[in-house]
């Protein structure tokens, strides 16, 4: 390369970088030690949030081969959009589940539109989706069977009882992929919204997958359309990797959230697009007295370089945050024409404790709100709530954030009696529209300092005395 890095007045192309002596350079011990010190100050001085932007936690669960392969052909499955496939995909899988073959079974969906009801997915199963292969769910609700309500929910989230089974279903399970040339899981959701919207649902809407306590599950090359409500839940599960998705639903459709880890452990979400009514990622773990009953966190969920838009939030945090949620990493996250960049969002009655919460390298364009960190967000199950319950929150680290035409740079409202404490902001800029008014920060009880922040947040963040609980971090 004919690029130039200047050191101390020794001159090296970036490609004598990936040599240990180059050549050009007199070989002197001087000269050498220069040159050593050159090549160690550039690389400390490149910006590694480029190296940040190729890692992957990936890792934690491998791709899987499955040299048992059957199509749902095979079983009597009927791609054309019309003949309801719920049977076809029940025996396929009985037939995974009870051969057990070694090393597990790949389920190949041809291509075709493949209407069919809800099923429950095994262990060491592969669901395969080809290139044009779409499975679309049936708008009968008489065809959704009743599953009982989550512990750490208490009833529906929605409605009292039960509530829909997911149109792909599973619990106890290991080793379970979903992937393929990115076909596409449509799940037909406008029947629901509808319902909805006319107050006429009996139960809880279905999620398009829901996953309980399970582990190492992989998500990859599938695209996820038209939930009747959240589209991806993982919920009691541990080493959980989704990436490489598309998720997609229009701007008015309720509560379609991308990504919902719930209590669960372990979770890598990267390199997907998600463009839904609600919520893009939302980290959450138990509603108020049963979440704090059944007392399982979400905790080591890490979210790099997601891209996408929603009139809710980009990045959220709760408001179900009765577990607990510890340990959470969202950087290089790209975010248009939304409600709230980062959102935190709990009540009182949750309990739990938030904490450890870093989201940098995020850039947001055409948004209402930047950053909101809220205490008074989100409804309760039932009237037994405890209003003592209070949540803390508690090291929560923002930084290196730039955001175009935002309204409102961002809004912290702790909680009187739980004030936030360590919050912490740096290198944020957030731009609003050309023009003089601009909306300023509110902030009240709470606790952290701001360096480097436009517009300049509120003093509760910015006195002397507050630094010290930042200073790690900065």
């Amino acid at each position: 390369m004919k690029t130039l890095l200047t050191c101390r007045q020794i001159q090296i192309p970036f490609s004598s970088l990936y040599t240990v002596f180059p050549p050009q350079l007199p070989s002197t011990a001087e000269t050498m030690n220069r040159w050593f010190l050159c090549i160690v100050s550039t690389l400390l001085l490149m910006n590694w949030s480029a190296v940040a932007e190729w890692e992957t936690c990936s890792g934690i669960v491998p791709m899987q081969y499955r040299y048992d392969k059957i199509s749902i052909l095979d079983f009597g499955g009927v791609g054309d959009g019309k003949t309801l496939n719920t049977k076809a995909f029940r025996e396929a899988i009985f037939r995974i589940e009870h051969l057990k073959r070694r090393g597990g079974t790949l389920l190949y969906i041809p291509p075709g539109v493949y209407l069919t009801g809800p099923f429950n997915l095994t262990s060491r199963m592969t669901l395969y989706l080809a290139g044009g292969a779409v499975i679309k769910a049936t708008q009968d609700p008489s065809q959704w069977p009743l599953v009982d309500p989550l512990p750490s929910y208490g009833r529906g989230r929605e409605r009292p009882g039960g509530r829909y089974m997911s149109l792909l279903h599973g619990n106890g399970l290991h080793d379970v992929i979903i992937t393929g040339e990115n076909g596409t899981i449509d799940g037909q959701g406008d029947v629901w919204w509808n319902m909805w919207r006319q107050r006429t649902l009996q139960y809880t809407r279905p999620h398009l997958v829901e996953l309980m306590n399970s582990r190492g599950i992989i998500f990859s090359n599938v695209i996820f359309k038209n939930s009747p409500f959240w589209n991806i839940h993982p919920v009691y599960c541990s080493n959980v990797v989704i990436r490489h998705v598309t998720i997609l639903a229009p701007a008015d459709s309720p509560n379609t959230d991308g990504i919902d880890p719930d209590s669960s452990s372990n979770v890598c979400i990267e390199d997907s697009y998600i463009s839904v009514g609600d919520d893009l990622i939302a980290v959450k773990s138990g509603w108020d007295q049963y979440g704090i009953a059944y007392g399982r966190s979400s905790h080591g969920i890490t979210i790099r370089r997601i891209t996408g838009s929603s009139p809710f939030a980009g990045i959220a945090v709760g408001s179900e945050t009765s577990g607990g949620v510890v340990d959470v990493l969202a950087e290089h996250i790209s975010l248009f024409n939304m409600g709230v960049g980062i959102h935190i969002k709990t009540n009182i009655g949750r309990g739990g404790m938030i904490r450890n919460i870093t989201v940098s390298n995020v850039y947001m364009e055409n948004t209402r709100m930047g950053i909101k960190i809220a205490g008074d967000v989100g409804d309760h199950p039932d009237g037994n709530f405890n209003p003592n319950a209070l949540p803390i929150v508690k090291g929560i680290k923002i930084k290196d954030v730039w955001g175009e035409k935002v309204l409102q740079a961002g809004l912290i409202r702790g909680i009187k009696n739980s004030p936030f404490s360590g919050i912490c902001l740096s290198n944020i800029n957030l731009h609003g529209n050309p023009g003089p008014r601009k909306l300023p920060w509110k902030c009240s009880d709470v606790r952290g300092a701001a360096i480097q922040v436009s517009p300049w947040p509120c003093s509760e963040l910015t006195s002397s005395q507050q630094t010290g609980a930042c200073s790690t971090y900065f």
